[in-house]
């Protein structure tokens, strides 16, 4: 599975739309939301970790490139693809 910008971007946007859907008082509806809105940022997150981990791990396996350059990938994965939401 790729991780891209856009999808990471995306999703904040959608889940700050539901927080504000209800412009009135906050109820207890929106008071369980909220914690359920950070548990899936955080997964949308840990999935795009896993899948740098994967890319890093591919590239010590092909053994094209060395390994400091890897660890550049997984870096530039992590910073450019899982963290563009928080920007």
């Amino acid at each position: 599975m790729k991780c891209s910008k856009r999808s990471f971007a995306f999703a904040p946007v959608l889940f700050a739309m539901l927080l504000s859907s209800d412009t009135g008082k906050l109820s207890a509806r929106n008071a369980d939301l909220a914690p359920r809105v950070f548990a899936a940022a955080q997964t949308a997150n840990r999935q795009c970790t896993n899948t740098c981990r994967a890319r890093y791990r591919d590239c010590l396996s092909l053994k094209q490139i060395a390994s400091s350059e890897c660890r550049g990938v997984y870096r530039d994965c992590t910073r450019f693809t899982c963290n563009a939401a928080q920007r």
